[in-house]
């Protein structure tokens, strides 16, 4: 199997494989217990910390470690409306956003969705003026784009947000892109960058920021429940290691995006290749085909051993395509998103490119729509 799948979790880094291990034998125990390996899983976790917080720009106190990048996203958003509350309860976000982050807004309150270009890229000036508009308790924006790898114009939206709390959907972008450096809640993902599942968010040191959830001792009271020692320790190792060959690493994988982006355009009819063709994650490409249902192209791929995931959230349960691509008014049918990793051949991307023409055809064909 070619797995061309990295922005839905890469691979485990090796790194992070040697880390996890040595820590689920010595970091075991509750890091809050007083005795002997308590002790030593309270060193670990705070190394963990202090690590994560070097490679994501922020302080260790203000680092906070949950199960996944869901919840992550979930607290940086609730927390923010309810350190905010007085503002208002309105979240003022791209329409692009993560699925995670409009859930989160809707359950805690409301939500105010900014309109996106044909690239998928917020206008600044827009953002900003629905940030300022009365009853608005925080802002969210994405480092870039986990379907399409369009980047936003973070820096130039938190430089005019004045006192509105700006939450930074990171989880694609960490050991990619160099951190973001203007946020007030930080969100990462560590299974994106070849660490165990794992998600991450700092809150900015005197940023009103309140805890969602019942109250609880643990991580300064912001994330109830037992820290993952083992997995944050294998997380910042694998960050850590990631983030030392991130440039090569970057050049090689948009070296390889851009062969996707080139060959699919150039062999496959009634196809459209979406985000922005330059100011991008190096790593994420979704083009979408004309007269195809998506589930069936990757179904189809799958049987072929190449490993895609759709650029479409439509499934068989919903049927419905897509919010991103919808708000960007590109084509909705037949996605497919491709995502490599720093370990993704040349011989991967050869493979895929000889496999599509021929599947997408194979599909139309099945679909009565080939000639079309």
């Amino acid at each position: 199997m070619r797995f061309l799948d990295a922005a839905a979790g890469a691979p485990l880094h090796p790194v992070a494989r040697t880390a996890l291990l040595a820590a689920l034998e010595d970091g075991w125990a509750d890091p809050a217990k007083a005795y002997g390996s308590g002790r030593r899983a309270r060193l670990l976790l705070d190394a963990a910390r202090e690590s994560m917080a070097e490679s994501l720009g922020a302080r260790p106190d203000e680092i906070v470690f949950t199960g996944n990048a869901t919840q992550a996203l979930h607290a940086a958003v609730l927390g923010t409306l309810a350190g905010n509350a007085r503002a208002g309860n309105q979240l003022v976000h791209s329409a692009v956003e993560h699925s995670a982050i409009l859930h989160a807004a809707e359950f805690g309150g409301a939500t105010l969705s900014v309109p996106v270009d044909r690239l998928g890229r917020v206008d600044v000036d827009a953002f900003v003026r629905a940030a300022w508009a009365d009853g608005v308790g925080g802002a969210a924006l994405q480092a870039a784009s986990h379907e399409v790898g369009t980047r936003q114009p973070v820096a130039e939206v938190a430089a005019r947000l004045g006192d509105v709390p700006l939450v930074v959907d990171a989880t694609q972008s960490i050991g990619r892109d160099p951190a973001p450096a203007e946020w007030d809640v930080l969100v990462a993902d560590a299974r994106t960058w070849g660490g165990p599942t794992l998600g991450v968010f700092a809150v900015r040191t005197g940023q009103r920021w309140r805890s969602p959830f019942p109250a609880d001792e643990r991580e300064n009271g912001r994330f109830p429940g037992v820290p993952p020692v083992a997995s944050a320790v294998a997380a910042a190792a694998a960050l850590r290691a990631v983030l030392g060959s991130r440039e090569a690493d970057a050049a090689r994988m948009a070296a390889l995006i851009d062969r996707v982006r080139t060959g699919v355009a150039a062999t496959v009819p009634d196809v459209e290749v979406l985000g922005d063709p330059v100011d991008r994650l190096p790593h994420v490409v979704t083009f979408s085909c004309l007269y195809v249902d998506g589930e069936a192209l990757l179904t189809a791929l799958d049987r072929r051993g190449l490993a895609v995931s759709s650029g479409s959230s439509c499934t068989s349960s919903t049927l419905e395509p897509s919010h991103v691509l919808v708000a960007m008014g590109a084509l909705t049918s037949g996605n497919v998103r491709v995502s490599v990793h720093p370990g993704t051949t040349d011989e991967d991307v050869d493979e895929f490119l000889a496999v599509l023409p021929s599947v997408v055809a194979e599909v139309r064909a099945e679909l009565g729509a080939d000639g079309l």
